[in-house]
């Protein structure tokens, strides 16, 4: 394997330079490192006073031995170079996927800690599951939401922990509607809800399978003037009435939320699925744009970790 040396090195260039622009920013949770040498396949975050560090699967066979002291001197590194104690570095392996793998329990229980990011507050938790409760990737259109969300009705559809909502309420939407499919994340999105101080019936968080919300909520005449979709790549969650695959489902997706976005809204629409690609038919019916590149913050060197598109009608 490569020589540690480059790897602390880089770690160091990059902290040197992020951690003041964090500070400036007043963010608390960010990219330090973001695989950007091949042989150091890893994804390094910054949480407060926390690391999580995932190493990514890249196939390579090592014997178990030679891996094991690989990587002791991999968190050796992580641990000097950036003074954090061994004990405040959470590492998780992140194995190629499908499904709701991202959501599921690690098997560890892990503590709940906040972080702050432009002013808000957030719940996350380093161990419990693969993910930790906020999408440092989609940085940049939280804040921009929270932006543009003063005045308007505002809907979070496959909401995660509500990140999006959290900035939409504190950011002077009238109201807004926060839909997923787990009592766990949207528990965890009451929390951030209360963290933050939002506690108006205007606010509301729904459980409901995303498909058979956007039916029910056309049909009761529901209009939003900001409406973000992030939905997963592909889910077969057993409460789900079908098998989510984004490329296929995205077109009946999109329509399904246009049909609630008021004449001037605007729809913010991403995934992380690298194959992807927006069908045709919908840029015939609407006005879109791919806001892919402005959407990746800037600590994050892999700039296709989503795509993001702004949607209004045409």
């Amino acid at each position: 394997m490569s020589d540690i040396t480059s790897f602390a090195n880089r770690l160091g260039k990059n902290i040197k330079h992020y951690l003041k622009w964090a500070r400036r920013n007043g963010i608390e949770a960010w990219r330090m490192y973001d695989r950007d040498i091949p042989q150091f396949p890893f994804a390094a975050d910054i949480y407060g006073s926390r690391i999580h560090l995932q190493e990514y699967d890249t196939g390579w066979l090592m014997q178990p031995e030679a891996y094991e002291a690989w990587l002791a001197e991999v968190l050796d590194a992580v641990a000097f170079v950036t003074g954090f104690p061994p004990e405040c570095i959470h590492f998780k392996r992140r194995e190629r996927q499908k499904g709701l793998q991202q959501y599921e329990k690690t098997g560890r229980q892990g503590e709940d800690f906040t972080v702050t990011e432009h002013g808000r507050r957030f719940w996350v938790n380093l161990d419990k599951y693969l993910d930790t409760g906020l999408f440092l990737d989609h940085r940049n259109t939280r804040r921009k939401v929270g932006e543009m969300a003063a005045g308007k009705r505002f809907l979070n559809l496959f909401a995660y922990t509500g990140s999006f909502s959290v900035y939409a309420a504190t950011g002077g939407a009238v109201s807004s509607e926060t839909v997923d499919l787990s009592n766990t994340y949207l528990e965890w999105a009451k929390r951030n809800f209360e963290l933050n101080r939002i506690d108006s019936p205007a606010h509301r968080i729904v459980r409901a399978d995303v498909f058979q919300y956007l039916q029910t909520a056309s049909e009761a005449g529901k209009q939003f003037d900001l409406i973000v979709m992030d939905p997963p790549s592909f889910s077969n969650s057993k409460k789900m009435l079908d098998i989510l695959d984004i490329q296929r489902d995205h077109v009946k997706l999109v329509n399904g939320a246009m049909k609630l976005l008021a004449s001037d809204g605007l729809m913010f629409f991403s995934n992380n699925l690298r194959s992807f690609s927006l069908a045709p038919e919908l840029a015939a019916r609407y006005r879109i744009k791919d806001v892919s590149k402005q959407s990746v913050p800037e600590d994050f060197r892999n700039k296709k970790i989503h795509q993001c598109w702004e949607i209004r009608h045409a």
